[in-house]
């Protein structure tokens, strides 16, 4: 089962790869044509009506392979409004094949006709509330017709990422739906067709350009809505938590607040004036810490513990402390990795182990990187926490749902560029589900890499990749 939203990532990750969405419409339009032979004798009577955005132009599609019957296609509103390149391009093609089509101004006027079957093609996925004019009259049309009706992917007012049916959603007697099926498809009395469209298995399985819809911002949003991200690190090193927190402004993060022993707090908030930072006093954590960094890490959306922390035994001691006490998601990066495997924690941890730090924490790797997705995969489910294993190609991983991101180059191998990582991830996890802001992370440290590398080639460095993460995270045309 997938839902609406997913759909989306899946279908943008096609294009990415190379299946565009105009590809992916004309075999869903093949596909509703087959369904429509399924249920209704040639000759008969089919009246086709449409929304203006993909769902339509997957019927418009439909249409040029239904010469058999007597097609009836009904835009509801302007061609003009028509909200996609690829749907108003299939509108024109009827338009110009002749075929039988009528747009629809006034629903009061909405005729159905006495059609043999009606298909529903209004909104498909991505609607969710009770159904408004023009398509909540063409809904209650077709709810009163004696013909039976095939709904276009979901039946128009159903809430395919909640899986809700709105009171006024089409009452559809078959749904044609694509790629796999969708919320609430199994609760309605309707003959439920899958059909496939020709999305290849990497869609999913690939990190790709479509994964960045996930990342949101509400035009009314306040401060604090996208993230407060705590850094916990410092001590030996002084770079790592001040390129964590400031690659978590970059990914979005509201406000970043730095943890750190006072001998290095002066040196880590010169990095920048936007970090704010707490510093505790001494050279380095110690579980004396641990009491008043828990007073506040509490109030933030997600911790970034690890970076500079260095080894020494009663440091890693609070590092292991502070992960046992909190109960929301926390980033554990570099040396906090070593305490993993052996505590016991309510939070949600994503951790970012390049693969001789995956190995220390008593996983396996792999030069194929099929067999060590696996071996990613097995390990999460092990230690029942989510994974972002570093490489040539990273695997994330939470043991049910396993992702590769194919992002990077050989210049990343520089220091630093996972404290950039650990960063972006910790933004990500303030708004989004541990394995999807792994798997953006992942993909975004790597993108950036690659924007930075046609400049500085093999001489990057990790501040490099700063100022290159808002057009990482940027959504590119398909």
């Amino acid at each position: 089962m997938i839902t609406g939203s997913e759909m989306a990532v899946v279908d943008e990750n096609a294009a990415a790869l190379g299946v565009p969405r105009k590809q992916l419409m004309e075999s869903s339009g093949n596909a509703i044509a087959r369904s429509v032979r399924d249920i209704a004798e040639p000759g008969d009577s089919v009246t086709v009506v449409c929304g203006r955005g993909n769902n339509g132009g997957d019927a418009f599609v439909a249409a040029r392979f239904l010469d058999d019957f007597e097609c009836r296609v009904l835009l509801l509103g302007r061609a003009e409004s028509i909200t996609t390149d690829i749907a108003r391009e299939n509108w024109e093609a009827l338009l110009t094949a002749e075929y039988d089509t009528e747009e629809v101004r006034d629903s009061s006027g909405l005729d159905l006709g006495d059609p043999d079957l009606v298909v529903d093609a209004m909104l498909g996925t991505g609607i969710s509330g009770a159904l408004r004019e023009p398509t909540a009259t063409a809904a209650a049309r077709m709810n009163s017709t004696d013909a039976p009706v095939l709904s276009v992917d979901v039946p128009s007012g159903l809430d395919a990422d909640e899986g809700v049916a709105a009171d006024n959603a089409v009452e559809a007697d078959h749904v044609v739906t694509f790629h796999d099926t969708k919320p609430g498809l199994a609760d309605i009395d309707a003959d439920v067709t899958v059909a496939e469209i020709g999305i290849p298995a990497a869609a999913e399985a690939f990190v790709e350009r479509g994964d960045l819809q996930r990342v949101t911002r509400d035009p009314a949003s306040h401060k604090g809505d996208h993230g407060e991200v705590l850094v916990i690190g410092g001590g030996p090193y002084v770079g790592a938590p001040a390129l964590a927190g400031q690659a978590a402004l970059r990914a979005g993060a509201d406000l970043v607040r730095v943890t750190c022993p006072t001998s290095v707090s002066h040196e880590i908030q010169g990095y920048s004036e936007d970090l704010i930072v707490r510093p505790m006093e001494g050279r380095q954590f110690e579980p004396g810490h641990v009491g008043p960094v828990m007073e506040f890490a509490n109030e933030h959306d997600a911790l970034v513990v690890g970076p500079g922390l260095g080894k020494d035994e009663d440091t890693l001691d609070a590092a292991r402390a502070i992960l046992e006490s909190y109960d929301g998601t926390a980033v554990v990066d570099a040396d906090a990795l070593s305490v993993v495997p052996d505590i016991e924690t309510t939070a949600d941890l994503i951790c970012t182990p390049h693969q001789g730090e995956l190995i220390d924490m008593g996983g396996q790797t792999s030069s194929d990187w099929r067999e060590r997705r696996d071996l990613v995969a097995d390990f999460a489910a092990e230690v029942g926490h989510t994974l972002l294993v570093k490489g040539h190609y990273d695997v994330i991983s939470d043991g049910d749902t396993t992702r590769v991101s194919r992002t990077g180059n050989p210049g990343m191998t520089v220091g630093g560029t996972g404290d950039v990582l650990a960063g972006i991830t910790g933004a990500l996890a303030a708004t989004q589900a541990p394995t999807d802001a792994a798997s953006i992370a992942a993909f975004v440290n790597g993108r950036a890499g690659d924007i930075i590398y046609d400049e500085y080639g093999n001489g990057l460095m990790a501040s490099d990749l700063l100022d290159a993460i808002p057009e990482a995270l940027a959504i590119e045309d398909s």
